[in-house]
């Protein structure tokens, strides 16, 4: 794990440093444009100023309603602005800023000019919007008669660079005289075409000249003190923070019109009734002490823009959020850089290490579906901050890393797993195998100390069978008892060793840990015996033979694992208590039984089978006793429990001593059971031989 780890980590570390270099070099910024705008939709809210602003539109309405009653179409006669400020000076409004040019004279005549330029001057904290660029435009320079921005303390730093505008469209003079502040109207777009974020200043002929919504706000306080630098321009106690390129990041305040608004046809005609006496339609407490911004929104008159809220929003409402914005003291900020890097470095190395890590399919799909949505958590969180962290470099930080991390399961992994099912395949159940494949982990390659439950078996009479029968049929033969014995053993789980002629050496808890390991060996022997009782008749009438196995079980500590050379090598153990299991399948002979335990098996089986106690025995080789069990099914147990109670007793008086006493018993029942019938033999050897120190071991003379 540990390497995996490791590996994890050095994904992380070069996938985050990709991304960051793509992020750098500009071409995640599409990726991360649109993540932005999701935010924008989903967390954009009002602000503390959003009340204190209102809109009135030239909308569809307001041009039908002209068209309808009066017989002018766009662009208005000038004298129709005129009610609307009268309404605006009649409300009490703080400020009103016109987001509609008046670069041309009227071509209803001066007279129309005049009207409206005479009520500028009567309005209060008036911006009038102009156009600069460094395409279009006739005027190269400020015009002498026309006012400069209405602030007397403005500090550029060294450090600030201020975008230059060369060529302007300004107001006609009669309205730029009457004007508080003149204000750039041109609102920058991101490469997409899609406007995130403003120029506050611009300088023009060595003019500092304000956007629109920045405009509204020194109309109102002139006086303001403005210092520009190169991360933050403040204006009072407002900061607004400064991207890169020196722009302000916009925080909208939802679909357009959140800021209260009202078409300009029902401001028309209100000023007009009060002025004849009548109710109006809006009362003029709806704007008392309001910001007020007046532009169009009809779609013929294109002055519709796409923003991150719509593809469509009106170029007056942004001038309203960019004042909302600076009014609220709540522009977005951009994290800075070591903090991105930070965060995406996080999430690589998270996202490398937890690729590196999964194992199969599903994992890794879960992944995928976990760690990718994982960078929009901060990314939220500090929106509602009121900050911009940026999000696709860290995506694109936690996709590599994934995508690299699971190459590398599919290299390195697939490799081991491949070798697994090559070097396992031969004895190992497929279930098995992929419980290696899964967790390789649990397979130590060489040797290791394990505690085994190990299973012997032989065929009865194998070289009699084999010398009557001819090799195809022998063949045959064997294939069909191996098959049938060994997809047991691989049902329950148990490892074949190998397969020596007739004889088949397997065992359980190795190469995986198996806690019942004794009790599917147990099972997988009694099973084996089932098996071949079913399948005897019909091998008898196809090869002329009855098939008898016996086998041998003993549980014990050995060591296990792939021995052998470097080009050939078998997984097997060695130790004495696969010794004892073979010995054990001898022993089956001397007692006419044909599955035996050990008391080491026995001690682990919980009480899942019956079992009778066979004998005390020493084996050929070892000083040390053991006792050995016949194990049984329950159910079979039951049927034969009278017959097995009086071969226990029979037993006891073995072990006591009393050979006469036991003989008598085991007569009983000679006929029915085979161990019976070998005490008889064995006390008939005891009567005639007593041994002088009596331990009730039957010592073993042969394995």
């Amino acid at each position: 794990m540990s390497k995996k780890i490791l590996h994890g980590i050095l994904v992380g570390i070069l996938s985050s440093a990709v991304a960051f270099a793509l992020a750098v070099d500009g071409r995640l910024q599409w990726i991360e444009n649109r993540t932005w705008d999701f935010r924008v939709r989903s967390l954009a809210t009002v602000g503390t100023a959003t009340d204190s602003i209102r809109l009135i539109l030239v909308d569809q309405h307001s041009l039908d309603w002209v068209k309808t009653e009066n017989g002018f179409g766009w662009p208005w006669p000038r004298t129709f602005y005129e009610p609307i400020l009268g309404f605006c000076k009649r409300a009490g409004v703080k400020s009103v800023t016109f987001d509609i040019l008046f670069s041309e004279p009227s071509s209803y005549g001066v007279d129309d000019d005049e009207t409206l330029a005479k009520a500028i001057g009567d309005t209060t904290g008036y911006v009038q919007a102009f156009f600069l660029s460094n395409e279009q435009g006739s005027a190269v320079t400020w015009p002498a008669d026309t006012p400069n921005m209405q602030t007397s303390d403005v500090s550029i730093s060294g450090d600030a660079s201020l975008p230059q505008m060369l060529r302007a469209s300004f107001p006609i003079p009669e309205i730029s005289a009457q004007t508080t502040v003149l204000a750039n109207s041109f609102a920058e777009s991101d490469s997409d075409a899609i406007i995130r974020r403003i120029l506050p200043f611009v300088s023009f002929d060595n003019r500092l000249v304000p956007s629109v919504g920045i405009g509204a706000f020194l109309a109102v306080y002139p006086e303001t003190p403005i210092t520009i630098t190169r991360k933050d321009i403040q204006i009072g106690n407002r900061i607004i923070p400064l991207d890169s390129e020196g722009c302000a990041i916009l925080r909208y305040r939802g679909p357009t019109q959140t800021h209260k608004a009202v078409n300009a046809a029902a401001v028309i005609q209100s000023e007009l009734r009060i002025r004849e006496g009548e109710k109006p339609t809006i009362a003029p407490s709806f704007f008392k002490d309001s910001h007020v911004f007046v532009g169009v929104t009809a779609p013929a008159l294109l002055d519709l823009k796409p923003t991150p809220i719509s593809a469509v929003f009106p170029g007056v409402e942004i001038q309203a959020t960019v004042f909302d914005n600076l009014l609220s003291n709540d522009f977005m900020k951009m994290v800075s850089w070591p903090i991105v890097i930070l965060a995406t470095l996080l999430f690589s190395l998270l996202s490398g290490i937890v690729g590196r890590l999964c194992t199969t399919g599903w994992q890794n799909a879960m992944a995928f579906v976990v760690l990718l949505p994982l960078p929009f958590i901060p990314g939220f969180i500090a929106y509602e901050k009121g900050y911009w962290l940026p999000v696709a470099v860290q995506e694109v930080g936690v996709a590599m890393s994934l995508v690299v991390a699971v190459i590398m399961n599919y290299t390195l992994e697939g490799r081991q797993k491949r070798f697994i099912k090559t070097a396992f395949r031969q004895y190992l159940s497929p279930i098995v195998i992929d419980r290696l494949v899964k967790n390789p982990n649990h397979l130590s390659l060489g040797g290791e100390l394990r505690e085994l439950s190990i299973y012997f078996s032989d065929v009865q009479n194998f070289t009699t069978i084999s010398e009557s029968l001819t090799p195809d049929k022998l063949t045959a033969l064997l294939n069909e008892y191996l098959t049938a014995m060994t997809n047991i053993i691989l049902d329950e789980g148990g490892t074949v060793d190998k397969y020596e002629g007739d004889a088949i050496i397997a065992f359980w808890n190795a190469p995986l840990d198996l806690g019942d390991h004794a009790i599917r060996a147990v099972r997988a022997a009694l099973r084996c015996q089932k098996k071949l009782a079913e399948i005897r008749p019909d091998l008898k009438a196809r090869y002329g033979k009855d098939l008898f196995a016996r086998i041998g079980l003993n549980t014990g500590q050995v060591v296990v694992g792939n021995m052998g050379s470097n080009q050939r090598f078998d997984y097997t153990f060695l130790g004495d208590a696969g010794n004892l299991a073979a010995r054990l399948e001898g022993i089956n002979k001397q007692f006419g039984t044909f599955v035996m335990i050990s008391e080491y098996t026995l001690a682990q089986l919980n009480e899942q089978f019956a079992a009778r106690e066979l004998s005390k025995v020493r084996v050929v080789g070892k000083a040390v006793p053991v006792t050995i069990y016949e194990p049984m099914f329950k159910e079979d147990y039951k049927v034969h429990s009278e017959r097995i109670t009086t071969f226990t007793k029979g037993l006891h008086a073995y072990y006591d001593g009393n050979f006469k006493h036991a003989m008598d018993i085991f007569m009983t029942i000679k006929n029915e059971d085979p161990p019976a019938a070998a005490y008889i033999r064995k006390c008939s050897e005891l009567m005639n031989k007593k041994p002088e120190h009596w331990d009730g071991v039957w010592v073993m003379t042969e394995k």
